[in-house]
């Protein structure tokens, strides 16, 4: 009798601690979920994951080098809140306003993480409530700001339209260490600087414009291959007397110069 007792005693026991192996793995297991399903930590100035990565950035750049009209401006608004409300989560968006010297005006500069919006966390671990008030106050709200400084019309004496690009890919955000590099430039895309100018042709392509494989090289030169890799979207902003050259041979040279760069390259209407 004692021997069966003695039996079941230690079957007793293995099951006991099979079932405490069970309930150990099974908290693991549930704390590993909570763990991986809690946001990440992020930067309260940038609202960017905390991280030694980059995030993907998508890079607005509006030409302010010569003036349009306030339709011109409503669309040129409704592109880049577009452009933002496509963003995912952790990707950072950054506007820009190019001058005459081809650098970009602080003044107008916007550059921050969506943060996600209430509809896209999981309620169990998250309140969509405060997530999506943070994302309208942090990020839409500051967004919709910039804009009416921004889509104010200006004009310049000069436009270094492929200068200005070369420069953003120096800068550390932009850099070739970021993922899923993307620009969005609204301009005309009539160059005019020291490395060639669309103007002088009357209407069509000046006969002095540069090879495009030269233009090309120039940029490389000055401001190494920090371009190669990224996607270039261009929402072109038609001249009434040049229309028929945007959209014909200096397209067809833009083309050719950003292939050299390259640089994936899409044409659309603004």
């Amino acid at each position: 009798m004692s021997r069966r007792k003695s039996r079941r005693q230690r079957k007793m026991q293995r099951q006991a601690m099979v079932n405490f192996a069970i309930v150990v793995a099974a908290v693991a297991a549930v704390a590993y979920f909570v763990l991986r399903a809690q946001p990440a930590p992020y930067d309260e100035v940038s609202l960017c994951l905390i991280s030694e990565k980059l995030p993907p950035h998508t890079a607005i750049i509006l030409d302010k080098t010569d003036e349009y009209s306030q339709i011109q401006a409503d669309l040129i608004a409704a592109v880049i809140r577009r452009t933002g409300d496509k963003l995912d989560t952790g990707e950072r968006l950054t506007l820009f306003e190019l001058d005459a010297d081809g650098k970009f005006d602080p003044r107008g500069r916007f550059s921050l993480c969506n943060p996600g919006r209430g509809a896209q966390v999981n309620p169990l671990f998250s309140n969509p409530e405060i997530i999506e008030e943070r994302y309208l106050e942090r990020f839409e709200g500051p967004l919709d700001e910039v804009l009416i400084d921004l889509i104010e019309p200006k004009e310049a004496p000069s436009s270094p339209i492929l200068e200005a690009l070369a420069r953003l890919a120096q800068t550390e955000n932009f850099s070739d260490e970021a993922p899923s590099r993307k620009i969005v430039i609204v301009s005309d895309m009539l160059q005019n600087s020291e490395t060639f100018t669309s103007y002088g042709g009357g209407g069509a392509l000046p006969q002095s414009i540069p090879d495009a494989y030269d233009t090309a090289d120039a940029i490389l030169r000055t401001f190494g291959n920090g371009l190669r890799g990224t996607e270039l979207e261009i929402r072109l902003i038609p001249r009434e007397r040049f229309v028929d050259m945007q959209r014909g041979a200096l397209k067809n040279y833009w083309d050719d110069v950003f292939d050299e760069l390259g640089v994936r390259v899409r044409w659309r209407d603004l």
